[in-house]
């Protein structure tokens, strides 16, 4: 292929949609993301030699690198065509260094949109590899390597075995460990909030006030509906006033993972996943980015377009200036690569995804919202307090017909759309009033959005981080999703009509929160030990400032290795002391004592999970019960604790022989005839029935005589089918079973010779 130009990019699907764009005189390649990387052994960096790499091609990927070398090698001129940021320009630079490409016949392209034009202009204008950016992205690995290296075998001996640490995903952890043990903390104080209905003489319409103050008691409440009685009330106060809303910014990456939480219900990993097939088809701008800046092209073709749909009054052409702390890349905000495509084919998740961007991108080129405010002031003769009527009329919509922010908060604003016309003096007929008690709001459990929202406004990692960061923490078990249930509480309504007063209680639910993010016994452990031991890991303003010097070695203002340095040379000695002494964390708490036997129980960390122990460390009889998910340690209560020792449980018989419910490594299950059955999400070890049980049972038994093939009982083999395939079990271990193979004839020698091939 003598002459021919050979184009490298990360991924497949980029490949294909540049090869369309380039004529017969280009090969456009993929590297499959990086091709070599630091090994995972100890030895994957020279400290002593200015923290050096050692980086190798890993298996999978040397078949990758042989055909570019050898594509490489016949061509005239190979252009590096990763993506624009750091990681995309470390890329670059292993693809040159890797396959001993020459700086004569080599040159790197960057482009921030997969188009046409964007491309052509890409080729006319190319440059030299970024070796400051490559430097930062390469700081940031050996950085992280040492971190992870370093700390987790601290944590295997300290705390448990199979944990990891790392610079930004144990500060992430912290910061879910120290929101959830500000909710314990929080003290919900009671108050009653009063609102009245009021209606003007010969109207039908109600009309809705709050009262200015709250009373934080029964009686107070109670005293002021007594003062209402016989009251005349009438207008007291008109404010209008003349108000704007402006568009929010395009998006930037954290942005959009927020607002894509927030109305789509995607996690921070999936709203990256369509973005990176958007982008790579060619469909959105590049997807990393902390710019909201849009190009002078894409800001004229958004004013066509809504000049021509919405009309001239709903343009208003803005550029945005980024705000956010140790923003880096200079290219645009995450905006569509075609205005005009307001859809898109593809998956529903790409189409919401697409539909999302685009009318953030249009919404951010509208005019703002003109709107009035009218606020009413209802004031009677026997009161101080006056009751306030709020309402916001829409006078022209401009970019709210296209796109309104979502928000974190769950309470809306509570304002009418309109009120009737009013006048001051005019008075106003009382149809009733309640006095409701309510608990203050307290704070609430990350979310994937507000977690991102705050990582980012602490200077915590980059918009490339926060999804692998959150994915990291997820894996290890130090946190979950979870629905917060809230607890109940008893609150009275104070209700006055005419001159009577009514009092009412209800059951209401306080701190009820949906799909937040919460920390795991282990990831509170952890967290508690790398805190006290080594604070500066776990310093927000420490972490946020390494980012920053990862910055400045972007910019060529700092040595990555002496960035290094500083870092690991008081890192390191902490490290080898603590490796040193003989603490140990043990996190165990002492709950009360069972009022049954007098034996104290405690709370702590099991060898694989926590469990709760009824009797001293030195008891010889005492017993174990595995907690709950979603129990903690240092907020489980004694009735709680008491509670778990109800398992193992009989709960019936079946077929002449005993169920027994329990809980285990892997969830709750009942036991029956030495066979055990995993009882899911729906059924409970502690209420099952014996029928629920026997439906379990007949069930289990039901999808194993589906799936059974053949049995040779003589050599403890069972051919079955499975999720994934036909497959051979024989001494508690699965033989996948070879294509071409039908499962339905093999025989038993032949069930022999797979598994033997398979055990070698």
């Amino acid at each position: 292929m003598a002459e021919k130009n050979l184009v490298i990019v990360e991924s497949p699907a980029k490949a294909k949609t540049i090869g369309k764009f380039l004529g017969d005189g280009y090969v456009v390649k993929s590297s499959y993301g990086h091709i070599r990387d630091l090994p995972k052994d100890n030895d994957s960096i020279d400290i002593k030699h200015g923290f050096a790499p050692k980086y190798e091609v890993s298996a999978d990927k040397k078949k990758v690198v042989a055909d570019l070398k050898k594509l490489a090698e016949g061509a005239s001129m190979v252009w590096l065509a990763s993506d624009e940021d750091r990681e995309g320009e470390a890329i670059a630079w292993h693809i040159f260094d890797t396959l001993g490409l020459s700086a004569t016949n080599t040159k790197r392209i960057a482009f921030h949109e997969i188009t046409k034009n964007a491309i052509l202009e890409a080729l006319q204008n190319p440059r030299d590899i970024d070796m400051d950016l490559v430097m930062a992205q390469q700081a940031r690995r050996v950085l992280d390597r040492l971190v992870g290296f370093e700390l987790s075998p601290i944590l295997w001996r300290k705390v448990q075995s199979n944990l990891s640490a790392g610079r930004v995903q144990s500060v992430a952890v912290r910061l879910i460990v120290d929101r959830e043990r500000e909710i314990a903390a929080y003290d919900y104080q009671p108050y009653f909030k009063v609102d009245g209905t009021f209606t003007t003489k010969g109207s039908r319409s109600h009309l809705h006030g709050t009262l200015d103050a709250k009373f934080t008691t029964a009686a107070e409440s109670e005293a002021f509906l007594n003062k209402c009685i016989g009251c005349n009330f009438a207008v007291s106060a008109i404010e209008t006033k003349a108000g704007v809303k402006s568009p929010a910014a395009p998006f930037t990456t954290s942005v959009l993972q927020q607002e894509a939480a927030r109305k789509l219900g995607f996690s921070v990993s999936a709203t990256m996943q369509v973005a990176q097939g958007l982008y790579e088809r060619g469909l959105i701008t590049y997807m990393r980015t902390d710019s909201v800046n849009l190009s002078s092209l894409a800001l004229s073709t958004a004013k066509q377009y809504i000049t021509e749909n919405y009309g001239a009054e709903y343009s208003h052409v803005r550029q945005y200036k980024t705000k956010s702390k140790g923003a880096q890349e200079a290219h645009e905000a995450i905006r569509p690569t075609y205005i005009q495509n307001t859809t898109i084919e593809g998956t529903p998740a790409e189409k919401r995804l697409y539909e999302l961007i685009w009318k953030r991108t249009i919404a951010s080129q509208m005019a703002d919202a003109r709107v009035e405010r009218t606020s009413v002031d209802i004031s009677g003769d026997k009161i101080s307090e006056k009751f306030v009527m709020e309402a916001e009329k829409v006078l022209f919509d401009g970019f709210l017909k296209v796109y309104i922010e979502g928000r974190d908060d769950e309470e809306q604003e509570n304002r009418s759309a309109t009120l009737p016309a009013l006048e001051i003096g005019q008075a106003m007929q009382c149809l009733g009033i309640e006095a409701r008690e309510r608990l203050t709001q307290g704070p609430q459990h990350y979310s994937e959005a507000t977690l991102v929202k705050k990582l980012e406004e602490l200077g915590i990692g980059r918009p490339s981080t926060y999804a692998p960061t959150i994915s990291t923490i997820f894996k290890r078990g130090y946190i979950v999703k979870a629905d917060v249930p809230g607890t109940q509480r008893t609150c009275t309504t104070l209700t006055l009509k005419g001159d009577t007063i009514t009092r009412s209680t209800a059951v209401e639910t306080v701190g009820k929160e949906k799909k937040k993010l919460l920390p795991e016994n282990i990831g509170i452990v952890a967290t508690d030990y790398l805190a006290a031991n080594f604070p500066d890991i776990l310093d927000y303003n420490f972490t946020a400032k390494v980012e920053e010097d990862f910055d400045e070695i972007a910019k060529g203002d700092k040595v990555w290795n002496e960035v290094i340095g500083e870092f690991y040379t008081p890192f390191h000695a902490n490290v080898k002391a603590r490796m040193e002494d003989r603490e140990y964390t043990h996190a165990e708490r002492v709950i009360g004592v069972d009022p049954a036997s007098g034996k104290p129980v405690i709370a702590r960390m099991g060898r694989y999970s926590p469990i709760v122990q009824k009797g001293a460390n030195d008891d010889p009889d005492k017993q174990f019960a595995g907690m709950k998910k979603g129990q903690l340690i240092e907020s489980l209560t004694l009735e709680e604790a008491l509670k778990l020792f109800d398992l193992p449980r009989k709960v019936g018989s079946f077929e002449g022989k005993e169920i027994t419910a329990a809980t285990g490594r892997f969830g709750p299950y009942i036991k029956h005839d030495g066979k055990f059955y995993s009882l899911g999400k729906k059924l409970s070890p502690y209420t099952i029935s014996e029928e629920e049980a026997a439906a379990v049972i007949e069930e289990k038994r039901a999808q194993d005589d589906a799936s059974h093939i053949a049995s040779f009982p003589e050599h403890d083999i069972e051919v079955r089918a499975g999720r994934f395939g036909p497959y051979i079990k024989h001494a508690g271990k699965n033989y996948k079973i070879p294509k071409k193979t039908d499962p339905a004839k093999l025989t038993a020698e032949e069930c022999l010779e797979i598994i033997n091939n398979q055990n070698k």
